[in-house]
Formats: structure tokens, C-alpha cells, sequence
């Protein structure tokens, strides 16, 4: 237990010295909602915001629960747990236009070892065969490393969702190699294969240190179909609007990475941007909520719901974050 402390305790100190506000540490095309004191880093105020769209002229009124009762289902009921999924702080290293959880290097909010290990408790109560770990960037979390291996000895495959940056930091560029020795799944955020609409979203600069990182993680093994060391790319829209095919993305992004930078991976993961925190701000700036609401809402897929989606997720996370999935499209 003391050598743990300790390490957790030299990791803070790391962290307190990597000056995580500096462009260098990461781009930061905006500031957090908290900082600014904006009204939209009230949930409550968001909800409002939401609730006050008018949805009347599109399908069931723009009901989700209307929606779901009109294909055979009263309530929704979810399956059994599979993915736990923890998010474990809302610092990070960068400041994206985009960011659904107003993460940010002045955001402070880090789980602490204590609720770490109430969430380990909780896992071990269930049959989930995954953890996934998510932030803010969850690599900046002294506990971190702890809590990726307590998870691998309980026999669970991990999964970190990672901005790609964050591996460039002086403290965290062994994480490839770490990665791999226990079998971690890395699931990059990358809005797009090419530099303009990267940096569009996520700040200049970005782009460049995304594939940096992405060739360490290659010459670590990743993205090379070893079952061990899979590399997942995770795209979402540059605006307000919605993912395209899957299937056709992946083989494009496949093909344009691999042929401008020599860069591989194994899947991609198409995902629709919710309009919340950050995202919702830009929505509202850009006069593109209103649009967006009716094209998330026409867009309904009950698929997911019936079980008649391969692979999806939208059921079995030990954690909200079906709900965009299943008004819009299944995304896995």
C-alpha cells in the first residue's frame, strides 16, 4: 500500500508540473463554460435550454419516450451489464470546441483514490467484462495507473479514451509501451484524417501531435489486428451535422491515413456529437440548435433498441451514454 501512495504521489507531483495551460501542453481554442462563468455550465440550465426547443412538427412531438412506446416498447429497460465505464476527472490538457464535459486544464475535478476504489467495489458486484475509463483526460489522473491495474488483475479488459495529445506529455510517453503490456484497448479521439477539420474543432497544431502519437502507439504494436493492441479511432462531426456510414468511414480513414502518414488501426467508431455543455454552446452561437434537434430526432433508429443491431453498446454501458446512440443511429 505504501509503494502505491507513493507513486501516486509522484505522479501528482507531475502532473502539478507539466503546465497543462501552456498551448504546448495542448491546443485550447476556447476556454471551459466554467471559467467563463457561463450559464451553460449549469446542467439545470441546459436542460432548460433543451426543453424550450420546439419539436412539435416533428415525429411523437419530439418525445423520446412517445418514440419508443410506437415500436412495442412501454419502458425501457436495459440488459445486462457488460461495459463499466468510469469517468475519472474533467482535467485536461486541451480545450475543445466540442467537449460535452467542459474538461480543460483550469478544471480541477480528479476522482480521488478513495472513490477509486468504491468504484472498484462496485465492479467487482457485477459481471462486466469491460472498463471503460474516460474523462476530462483520464491519463491525468494520478490514480490512473492504479486503477488500469487493479482492473487488469480482476481479469477485465480496459478501454482508455484518449485525446491522442495527452501521449506527448514528458510524463506520459511511456504509456504506448505501458498500454500494451496489459493489453489495454486505446480509443483515440480524432474528428477527422484530415489536418483542417481536426484543428477546426480541436485547435491548431492538434492534427500533427495526433498522428505523432498514433505512430508510437503503431510502434508499440497498436493497430496492427493484434486482438491485444487494438487501436480505435473515434470520429465525430466537424458541425451540426451528423455521422456518416460507419463502414465507408473507416475505409476511407483507413486508406487516407495509411497512404499521407503511414498510419494504422483497426476500427473506427462513428459518433454524433450531443448537444450539450460546449457542443450546445457552439449550437447555440451558430443559430444550428433548432436544426440540429429535428435532424438528431428525424434521424430516430429503433434498431438498437429491438436487438437488432450488431455490436451495439446503447444497452449494456454502466453508464448513460446511449442516448444520443439511439436517437440518432447505431453507433458500433
Amino acid at each position: 500500500m505504501f509503494e502505491a501512495t507513493q507513486a501516486e504521489e509522484i505522479a501528482r507531483k507531475a502532473i502539478e508540473v507539466l503546465n497543462l495551460n501552456s498551448v504546448t501542453a495542448g491546443a485550447k481554442p476556447t476556454t471551459s463554460l466554467h471559467q467563463r462563468r457561463s450559464p451553460l455550465a449549469s446542467p439545470q440550465y441546459e436542460i432548460d435550454t433543451l426543453n424550450a426547443i420546439d419539436l412539435s412538427h416533428t415525429p411523437h412531438n419530439g418525445d423520446f419516450a412517445t418514440a419508443i412506446a410506437h415500436h412495442g416498447f412501454e419502458s425501457f429497460q436495459p440488459s445486462a451489464l457488460e461495459i463499466f465505464q468510469i469517468n475519472i476527472g474533467k482535467l485536461c490538457n486541451m480545450t475543445c470546441r466540442h467537449c460535452h464535459v467542459d474538461a480543460g486544464p483550469d478544471r480541477k475535478e480528479n476522482m480521488d483514490r478513495e472513490t477509486i476504489d468504491a468504484c472498484l467495489r462496485a465492479l467487482d458486484q457485477t459481471t462486466a467484462h469491460t472498463v471503460d475509463i474516460t474523462g476530462g483526460a483520464p491519463e491525468l489522473n494520478p490514480h490512473f495507473r492504479y486503477l488500469v491495474d487493479q482492473c487488469v488483475v480482476r481479469g477485465k479488459q480496459v478501454i482508455d479514451r484518449c485525446n491522442l495529445t495527452v501521449l506527448l506529455l514528458p510524463t506520459m510517453q511511456d504509456l504506448p509501451e505501458w498500454f500494451a503490456e496489459r493489453g489495454v484497448e486505446v480509443v483515440c479521439s480524432l474528428p477527422h484524417y484530415r489536418k483542417l477539420n481536426t484543428d477546426t474543432q480541436r485547435g491548431d497544431g492538434t492534427f500533427e501531435k495526433s498522428i505523432e502519437a498514433l505512430k508510437r502507439l503503431n510502434a508499440a504494436g497498436y493497430g496492427k489486428g493484434d486482438p491485444k493492441r487494438r487501436l480505435t479511432l473515434m470520429s465525430n462531426p466537424v458541425g451540426a451535422f451528423l455521422a456518416g456510414n460507419q463502414s465507408n468511414m473507416q475505409q476511407e480513414w483507413q486508406t487516407g491515413l495509411e497512404k499521407n502518414y503511414g498510419v494504422t488501426f483497426d476500427r473506427l467508431i462513428a459518433l454524433n456529437n450531443m448537444p450539450i455543455s460546449r457542443f450546445l454552446e457552439w449550437l447555440e452561437q451558430s443559430n444550428n440548435l433548432q436544426g440540429y434537434m429535428e435532424r438528431l430526432v428525424n434521424a430516430f433508429n429503433p434498431a438498437p433498441l429491438m436487438g437488432s443491431c450488431v455490436g451495439t453498446r446503447c444497452r449494456s454501458l454502466g453508464m448513460g451514454d446511449c442516448s444520443i446512440a439511439i436517437l440518432t443511429k447505431c453507433w458500433i
